[in-house]
């Protein structure tokens, strides 16, 4: 299954654009809340309901974590429940040895 997730950072933007891009997916999360916000239940209800198998799917990896240390716990609770992290944007698929270090080498850098 695949499960999408949109976020833009506050209640005047638009998620127009990420769900056109995620509109493949199964299920899509989708909040208006900052990065920089500890408390996004989408997101926490998203990684939730994540099982083996399932690819989480985003945009940016920006929208999804709000810091390198975020991503990389995030990352590391994907990796334990076997769930694969697709960024359409970058390119980025954990599926594959190629895609776990580019999304290793892009997590270092955002």
């Amino acid at each position: 299954m695949k499960i999408g997730y949109a976020r833009v950072s506050s209640v005047g933007q638009s998620l127009d654009i990420q769900l056109d891009k995620l509109q493949n997916c199964d299920k899509i999360y989708q909040e208006k809340k900052s990065g920089t916000l500890d408390h996004r239940p989408e997101l926490k209800a998203c990684l939730d309901y994540a099982r083996e198998g399932d690819t989480l799917v985003v945009t940016r990896l920006d929208r999804l974590a709000r810091s390198t240390l975020h991503l990389c716990s995030i990352a590391e609770s994907l990796r334990q429940k076997n769930v694969a992290l697709e960024v359409l944007d970058q390119n980025i698929n954990t599926h594959d040895a190629t895609g776990r270090l580019l999304f290793n080498m892009l997590g270092a850098i955002s």
